[in-house]
């Protein structure tokens, strides 16, 4: 396989650039690929990382994933690019500095808005894709939350309707529900349908290889900035787990440490709860702890310290992650969370 400047013959790997844009001093602006083409055809696997420039982890993961299936018998090709948004890596920022945007939003768009063309993330974003989308039998795309997180994977829904019929769709859920169970991190749903549509997360890299038949999934590597170890090598078992699910390699790795959030029952993403008033956040709960309805998970103070008021939960559920601030405004989110799932992963979206 050949992409950019890295090209593969059966058992070699390869390393290289693909130009995506021209910045105005003059030089292409390349991301690092690299290419793992197996010795017998099989499966094409993408693994992405760093598509927000402050989340280094599924970076490390794919260099020591590489790494570890080099001596591997292989069936099958493994593409990597290690650095999506290459802006934001250099300056240790989620978006990219062309025009602020956020990479990850740009995937799967048809031009521009009718007016205006395309602003240059979406070009850059159309150019990965084009390269994705004709290969691809899995996609997975390496991300981290903010600074205090439990590592965990969201599994997108899946619909059906003008664009797909519920045959399809049935088979593209269950080999999604394959891969994600294979990757080995605690597993949430993606927010409800209409919760993603407002919040154009189908317009991620996940969502539009959905939309394209792809099965495809996040998994949110602990907290950004900066690499955690032990959630980092959960990543690498996990990449090649995905690839014994895959029937391209011959071994499964077993995981050193195991992530876990036990749950009678599937759980879904949801940002709550939300703070009514401005001030200083001292939170009471940490990310993997169980919570009830009614429990205080944070205390807004004032500058000088003085208690105005507790933060409360509605929802029972896990807490996911803590936002990496510390002073508020009103209805700022305090938590994600992860709470019980009454929604189903298969979705008649029928006109």
């Amino acid at each position: 396989m050949k992409l950019g400047t890295a090209e593969a013959e059966p058992g070699e790997i390869a390393t290289g650039y693909l130009s995506v844009t021209e910045l105005p001093t003059g030089q292409p602006e390349h991301v690092p690929v690299v290419v793992v083409e197996g010795e017998k055809p099989g499966p094409t696997v993408w693994a992405t990382g760093a598509i927000h420039g402050d989340e280094p982890t599924g970076m490390e993961a794919i260099h020591e994933f590489v790494d570890r299936i080099r001596d591997d018998p292989l069936e099958g090709t493994v593409v990597c690019v290690p650095v999506m948004n290459p802006s934001g890596f250099r300056t240790n920022t989620r978006t990219s500095y062309y025009d602020g945007d956020d990479p990850n939003r740009y995937f799967g768009l048809e031009g521009g808005d009718g007016e205006t063309p395309p602003r240059v993330q979406q070009l850059i974003c159309d150019r990965l894709y084009e390269a994705i989308r004709p290969s691809a039998d899995a996609v997975i795309s390496l991300h981290t939350s903010w600074v205090a997180t439990y590592p965990y994977t969201i599994r997108p829904r899946v619909s059906y309707g003008d664009h797909r019929d519920e045959t399809e769709a049935t088979e593209l859920r269950d080999r999604l529900v394959e891969l994600v169970d294979a990757f080995g991190l605690p597993v949430v749903n993606q927010f409800g349908h209409d919760e993603t549509t407002q919040r154009s997360l189908q317009h991620t890299l996940t969502g539009a290889a959905i939309a394209d038949g792809i099965p495809a999934f996040t998994p949110e590597l602990g907290g950004r900035f900066v690499v955690e170890k032990d959630v980092c090598e959960a990543a690498v078992v996990g990449l090649r787990n995905v690839l014994y699910a895959l029937d391209m390699v011959a071994e499964p790795a077993t995981p050193e440490t195991r992530f876990e959030l036990p749950a009678d029952t599937d759980l879904k993403r949801l940002v709550h709860p939300h703070t009514d008033t401005a001030g200083i956040v001292r939170y009471r709960v940490r990310e993997g702890e169980w919570v009830e309805p009614g429990d205080a998970v944070a205390d807004i103070v004032t500058p000088t310290g003085e208690r105005k008021t507790k933060v409360r939960v509605d929802h029972r559920g896990y807490v996911l992650s803590r936002y990496d601030r510390v002073a508020v405004y009103e209805n700022d989110p305090v938590l994600d969370m992860a709470v019980p799932d009454d929604e189903p992963l298969l979705l008649n979206r029928s006109n």
